[in-house]
């Protein structure tokens, strides 16, 4: 609307200039003229050039202009009948522009009908996960279908509603008990489908408790399968471990410690060692009240934290051995991630750690390599970097070995 506007009073402008170019115009005089004021007359006398009188033969004849401010009525006439038919199809072009600019504003002005059509086609989560759900457990749905309904159902039940919902549906069963499908893929978007919906998501990690989703994670990672399918299993198990301590107590029970044990030490699962370690560190940390809320559960929360006795089990199965080795990778954050874990071991472990030369002296090398990378950060103007974090956890180490 503001660009017609404006098209108006630009027209109106330039049709301004072009009534007083044509009323207020002057009877043109050749360049060079002597122009005077005639006082008996009136009138403005114009005298030629001598080239241009000689060429003409005038010889010096007055030439008179009218002065711009008298026109003759035939003049007058002539110029307003032009105006007219100026004005005429100025109006026609302002009509036509009119005409378009009305049909560009309803193209993109919807009627009532056409919002109604859109909302009708427009899904809702619930009404997406539905179809989602029903695509999936169809029998007739090739592989590839089901694989595209499981990753669809990954990106929907991040949100917490719509987790929730997947329960309602009959959906997160149905993820739980394709954790046992004879198809590798299959088992391993399920995995990742069921980590996504129980992640901080406590009333799903309750279903998935009693949905027996424990027992069939621990199968996966204890029983020969494909690396995809451990670590997407991997993925829910620490989901559904998180902040709760509950699954954590049946966690140990059911022997869920050996069973990461036992992946750590497995040969071809060399990647997922970080992710076992980073699991047992949290559930440590999560036990020692260090990151907990105080709240109106804050009691209840550390009663049952205090039954899960995770600490004196990785000393009995031999974590203290176990975690100083990811100490040899040359990942930085592998590295960071075995002293964080060292620290909080270091309880049960401290007798065996000080016997152990080998780990005073590997550690005394790695404490030179990052004093020294240390000194290039603050040097740079990091006082605060990376690597002298992790010449902080170093020290601190060897500071509880002597």
């Amino acid at each position: 609307l503001n660009l017609f506007f404006f098209f108006i009073r630009f027209v109106h402008m330039n049709l301004i200039v072009w009534i007083n170019l044509t009323v207020h115009a002057v009877i043109p005089v050749p360049a060079g003229s002597h122009v005077r004021l005639n006082l008996q007359t009136g009138e403005r006398e114009a005298k030629l050039p001598d080239s241009i009188q000689e060429t003409t033969g005038l010889n010096r004849k007055k030439v008179t202009a009218k002065d711009s401010n008298s026109f003759s009525a035939q003049e007058l006439k002539e110029a307003l009948k032009k105006l007219k038919e100026e004005a005429i199809s100025l109006a026609d072009e302002v009509k036509t522009f009119s005409f378009y600019f009305h049909c560009l504003i309803q193209l993109c002005r919807p009627s009532q009908s056409d919002l109604e059509d859109l909302s009708a086609m427009m899904e809702t989560d619930f009404q997406v996960m539905t179809r989602l759900v029903q695509q999936f457990n169809n029998s007739q749905a090739s592989l590839e279908e089901k694989v595209t309904a499981l990753l669809d159902l990954e990106y929907l039940v991040h949100q917490v509603d719509n987790a929730q919902d997947l329960i309602s549906l009959g959906g997160l069963q149905l993820i739980i008990n394709t954790l046992n499908s004879s198809e590798p893929i299959l088992q391993e978007h399920a995995a990742f489908v069921l980590g996504s919906a129980v992640s901080s998501n406590p009333r799903v990690q309750v279903e998935a408790m009693e949905g027996g989703a424990l027992q069939k994670l621990l199968l996966l990672l204890g029983t020969d399968q494909p690396l995809p399918v451990k670590k997407k299993a991997l993925f829910a198990l620490a989901s559904l471990l998180r902040h709760f301590p509950f699954a954590q107590q049946h966690f140990l029970k059911l022997g869920g410690l050996q069973v990461l044990t036992a992946l750590f030490r497995s040969r071809g699962s060399e990647s997922l060692r970080v992710r076992v370690v980073t699991l047992l560190y949290d559930m440590i940390i999560e036990k020692s009240g260090l990151d907990a809320v105080p709240d109106a559960s804050h009691e209840e929360r550390l009663r049952q934290y205090s039954q899960v006795a995770l600490l004196p089990l990785l000393s009995e199965q031999g974590w203290c051995n176990l975690v100083p080795e990811l100490l040899a990778s040359p990942e930085h954050d592998m590295r960071e991630k075995a002293l964080r874990s060292i620290l909080v071991i270091m309880t049960p472990c401290r007798d065996f750690y000080r016997q152990d030369s080998g780990l005073a002296s590997f550690l005394t090398s790695i404490q030179e390599q990052y004093t020294a990378l240390a000194e290039s950060e603050r040097e740079h103007g990091e006082d605060d970097g990376y690597f002298g974090e992790l010449l902080a956890l170093v020290e601190s180490v060897l500071g509880k070995l002597r």
